[in-house]
C-alpha cells in the first residue's frame, strides 16, 4: 500500500507518517498544502491518499477540493479524509462523487490506532469508512417526513453501521444479534427505501447515501 499524507500540522503529518511505517506501509510523501498533494500525486501514483479537509490558504475546504481534483486525475485512488469537527456538508460533497475506496474519519480516531487502521485497510480494499460520530449526526439532523421515518429503531441501528462501512458479520458482532438477524434487517431497509435488486447500483452504499445526501439538503 503507497499512501500520501496531505496535511498542514506538521507534528500530526510526522506522526502518521511514523504510525504507517511502523505498520510496515510504505508512506511515499507528505504535503503541508494542496498543490504539493497534487505533485505528489502525479509523481508517485499512491494507492491511498490520507488528506485534511482545511487546508492553506484559507482553511476552509481546500482538502476536500484536492481530494476531488485527485480522484478526477486517478479514479482508482483511495481518499481517507480527515477531519477535526463533524462537517456535514464536506462529507457529502465527497461521497457525491462516488463512493468506492472513500472515508471520512474525525482526527480524534487516528489516537485509537486500531479503528484507524482498521478504517484505512477498508478504503485501501474498495470500501466505504464513515466516522461513527459523522454518522450519529447525520441521522440525527435528517429531515422529518423522510423515507427514513419508516425504519425502526434496530433497522436504523443498522443503518448506522452499514454507513461506517461495516459487514454483516461485523453488525452481527456489534449488536450481539445473529447473521441471520441482519440480513432480515438489511432486507427490511431496502424495502422501506424502495431500493429494488438492480445489477447498476450497490444497494449497501445507495441507502447510506440516501441519508446523507437527504441531510445534507437541509444545509
Amino acid at each position: 500500500m503507497r499512501i500520501v499524507i496531505a496535511e498542514d500540522d506538521a507534528l500530526l503529518r510526522e506522526g502518521l507518517a511514523l504510525l504507517l511505517r511502523a505498520e510496515s506501509l510504505d508512506v511515499v510523501a507528505t504535503a503541508g498544502d494542496p498543490d504539493g498533494f497534487l505533485e505528489a500525486l502525479g509523481v508517485h501514483k499512491p494507492d491511498v491518499a490520507i488528506v485534511d479537509v482545511r487546508m492553506p490558504p484559507t482553511h476552509t475546504d481546500e482538502g476536500i477540493v484536492a481530494a476531488v481534483e485527485a480522484r478526477r486525475r486517478q479514479p482508482d485512488l483511495a481518499v481517507l479524509v480527515l477531519s477535526a469537527y463533524v462537517e456535514q456538508a464536506f462529507a457529502t460533497e465527497l461521497l457525491s462523487h462516488g463512493s468506492a475506496r472513500l472515508g471520512y474519519l474525525l482526527k480524534e480516531r487516528v489516537g485509537r490506532v486500531d479503528e484507524f487502521l482498521s478504517a484505512l485497510h477498508r478504503v485501501a480494499d474498495g470500501g466505504t469508512a464513515i466516522d461513527p460520530d459523522v454518522v450519529a449526526q447525520l441521522l440525527v439532523r435528517t429531515r422529518p417526513d423522510t423515507r427514513l421515518d419508516r425504519l425502526s429503531p434496530r433497522e436504523r441501528d443498522v443503518l448506522a453501521l452499514m454507513a461506517e462501512g461495516l459487514g454483516n458479520a461485523a453488525i452481527a458482532e456489534r449488536l450481539f444479534v445473529t447473521d441471520g438477524a441482519v440480513h432480515k434487517h438489511i432486507r427490511s431497509i431496502f424495502a422501506k427505501l424502495d431500493l429494488a435488486p438492480t445489477d447498476r447500483a450497490d444497494r449497501r452504499v445507495t441507502a447510506v447515501l440516501h441519508f446523507l445526501e437527504d441531510a445534507n439538503r437541509r444545509v
